[in-house]
């Protein structure tokens, strides 16, 4: 495929090895605008923007992923493929469906869970367990511990719907899942095809077990923790 490609219209060469993925493109465009020196827009094709810039010296892009499974497939896909991408972190929200989770707490996505059928196009003779990079999550782990912040670890549910009508996550919170999301594991599966890296980190923005949660302006703009632990670990290479 050519580039520019159907949903990027970056140049070669316009996005860093390691690009920060987060849902909303108002929040890519926040990251850039805070924590970037000399943040370019690089992609703005259905409004999905993506910026390079630099992160204490160091080069780093952040560009949206937009909802779901397929939308977050079809950019990991093109960034890792085309772009010479090597590393994508999403940093996401997600609902709490674990008890000792807190509003604004983090959660890293070391396996992914769903109920999406995005692997049957791998024609694999079983079930692939989608997982996040080791040497991501590592560090992403030791730089968290540095930091002082609250995280688990373990697997989370990749869900495609928002607006369940049946059982819903209850299960999967029985088998220690931590939290829902709608992107994870079409993200480590696509990096997974492509021989990348990926992880996910999100913000526990809701808690499904005690009906808290953060306003739309809150999730736009107070994962600060989130966003400078990826900043971190992302220059890291």
């Amino acid at each position: 495929m050519a580039i520019p490609t159907p949903h990027i219209s970056a140049k070669l060469g316009d996005f860093a090895p390691t690009v920060l993925m987060p849902g909303d493109p108002l929040r890519a465009k926040y990251i850039a605008e805070h924590y970037l020196e000399n943040p370019v827009l690089v992609n703005n094709v259905r409004g999905i923007q993506g910026y390079t810039g630099t992160y204490k010296g160091k080069r780093i892009s952040v560009m949206a992923s937009g909802m779901g499974m397929p939308s977050i497939g079809i950019y990991s896909y093109e960034l890792f493929n085309f772009y010479g991408v090597e590393n994508i972190i999403r940093i996401g929200s997600a609902g709490a469906i674990h008890p000792e989770l807190k509003l604004r707490n983090l959660v890293f996505g070391q396996g992914a869970c769903t109920n999406s059928n995005f692997a049957h196009q791998y024609g694999m003779p079983g079930t692939l367990a989608p997982i996040a990079s080791y040497d991501l999550l590592e560090k992403a782990v030791s730089k968290a511990k540095e930091m002082g912040i609250i995280y688990k670890v373990g697997n989370i549910l990749s869900s495609d719907t928002f607006y369940d009508d049946g059982v819903g996550s209850a299960a999967w919170g029985k088998m220690g899942c931590l939290a829902v999301e709608m992107e994870a594991a079409a993200l480590y599966l696509t990096a997974a095809r492509a021989g990348k890296k990926a992880l996910a980190m999100c913000t526990i923005s809701d808690h499904l077990i005690t009906g808290e949660e953060l306003s739309s302006e809150d999730r736009q703009n107070s994962f600060h923790e989130m966003m400078q632990l990826a900043l971190e670990i992302g220059t890291d290479y």
